[in-house]
């Protein structure tokens, strides 16, 4: 199958999101989607799957013109969109996935069991992959949920799948797995659009890359005929010579101690560190390592068996995130569409909402304080908005970020805790965030960040806590760290 896709444009209202782009897919090869949040990625592919009316250009497949009224009609067609969001239904099993608004029926109208169970057996031979077709949705780790939707994909005569950011929420070894399919798939003549952030996965899977940049595309090139300073300056417009701005602020006496805490559940076991005032430090370890499960018993989120937190030598009694900000403890979670943000309420909102007490004057809300101090946030984080009632779940994921960054900017943290800051964020927002963190660093913030981006841990902390199997397998001071060292400590312990 050849997909054109020819001069087309897409607007929403009066903002216009593409302008005359024109993208080529062919069987048999990957091609990345590359550009900052907001550039038209998604939105291009939803238009060619359907989901939006383009409105302007043509879609040729294979020499003839034609359009999609909705996603099942192009994944009928063989054209399969898997979403950063995966939309499984967890408490159904697998089969029930699988079959999900396409059950094989009998003639009398029941259920085809037996028949749907034969072509999920082949289209998991064809992947390669073992999953028990009775195991719940909510059962499976990330990465078999998404051999899952390939498969899905497979039951409509798969001949081209778009995949958007599919590693986001991975381990290194389902990534892996993932870039075997994707190498199986390529042989066996199906086409893939690749978007994706990271630039190693880019380079390691890809055939094709396009960058594509405020609604148009700025180039497509053979991806062996590039490289990462290339793509970046085409995607931001500007060279990023300095990944990772520097830090040159001072870090003062122990602010926060967390002694010998341990999880109910063991998922950690007697965690001990300190944090100074203006000092960032990295916690560092493999996906299941206990890193989120520490900081959620630190927050209040989930109570735990053993252990004490004290902020400036006070001892703090956290029992629900409520005390933790009470106290002046910040926590930018790492799901921020299910837990960082209330989607469908506006930005203003969104940034309020940890703070709302510090706007009642005299027993009312004081809205036009509220107003400001919103807007003062809108434009030292640089949100692109297009005001402060927009809501949240408009936002590119970049400025989704800057907006949970900026709620907890908000409350005056005393401590910060950043659980996976840059994910899913392009290379120009990363830059804007890590400069935001240094900002509040430099003011004496205590920042805590928890990161799977080894270079991000090296690139920006202090210091390195990693962990391994629930507990901490070593520290090091950033200076000191390499890629080596952190991962002989993440995999091996101490």
């Amino acid at each position: 199958m050849k997909i054109e896709m020819l001069n087309i444009s897409k607007s929403f209202g009066s903002n216009r999101v593409l302008n005359d782009v024109n993208l080529a897919v062919d069987s048999g090869e990957v091609h990345a989607l590359m550009g900052e949040n907001g550039a038209g990625k998604s939105t291009l592919m939803n238009v060619l799957t359907g989901l939006f009316p383009a409105s302007g250009g043509r879609i040729v497949i294979d020499g003839q013109e034609r359009t999609f009224g909705n996603p099942q009609e192009a994944e009928l067609f063989g054209i399969s969109f898997i979403h950063q969001e995966m939309n499984a239904w967890p408490d159904m099993s697998v089969l029930e996935n699988l079959f999900l608004g396409r059950e094989i029926k009998h003639r009398d109208g029941l259920l085809d069991n037996k028949a749907m169970k034969e072509q999920a057996e082949v289209a998991f031979h064809r992947l390669g992959v073992s999953i028990p077709l009775d195991a719940t949705m909510g059962s499976l780790s990330i990465g078999q949920q998404q051999m899952i939707e390939i498969a899905k994909s497979f039951l409509s005569h798969l001949q081209i799948l778009i995949m958007d950011e599919p590693t986001a929420a991975l381990t290194e070894r389902e990534t892996g797995r993932l870039f075997d399919v994707i190498r199986t798939l390529k042989k066996q003549g199906v086409g893939i659009v690749y978007i994706s952030h990271r630039m190693e996965e880019i380079f390691t899977i890809s055939d094709l890359v396009t960058v594509m940049r405020d609604g148009r595309v700025i180039d497509t090139e053979p991806t062996q005929d590039t490289n990462v300073d290339e793509l970046v300056h085409k995607m931001v417009g500007r060279a990023i010579t300095d990944y990772y701005p520097r830090k040159n602020t001072p870090i003062g006496d122990v602010v926060f101690e967390v002694s010998h805490l341990t999880s109910r559940d063991n998922r950690f076991t007697d965690v001990s560190f300190t944090v100074r005032a203006g000092e960032i430090v990295a916690f560092s370890g493999l996906m299941g390592a206990g890193r989120t499960e520490v900081m959620r018993a630190v927050f209040g989120i989930d109570k735990p068996r053993s252990g004490s937190v004290r902020l400036n030598g006070r001892l703090l009694k956290i029992h629900k995130p409520a005390d933790a900000i009470r106290h002046g403890i910040g926590f930018l979670t790492e799901d921020r569409k299910d837990e960082g943000l209330i989607l469908d309420f506006s930005i203003r909102e969104n940034i309020t909402l940890p703070s709302t007490r510090t706007f009642i004057r005299r027993g009312f809300y004081d809205t036009k304080a509220a107003a400001s101090f919103v807007r003062d946030l809108i434009r030292r984080f640089t949100v692109k908005a297009t005001s402060d009632e927009q809501l949240a779940g408009d936002l590119s994921g970049g400025n989704q970020q800057k907006v949970v960054l900026a709620k907890w900017v908000g409350i005056s943290p005393k401590v910060l805790i950043l659980d996976e800051p840059t994910k899913g964020v392009d290379v120009g927002a990363k830059r804007e965030i890590y400069e935001l963190i240094n900002g509040l660093a430099g003011k004496g913030v205590p920042i805590i960040m928890v990161s799977s981006d080894l270079p991000e841990v090296l690139g920006i902390s202090d210091r390195i806590i990693v962990m391994h199997e629930g507990r901490i397998a070593g520290q090091m001071q950033g200076k000191e760290a390499t890629q080596e060292k952190v991962m002989q400590l993440a995999t091996m312990g101490e």
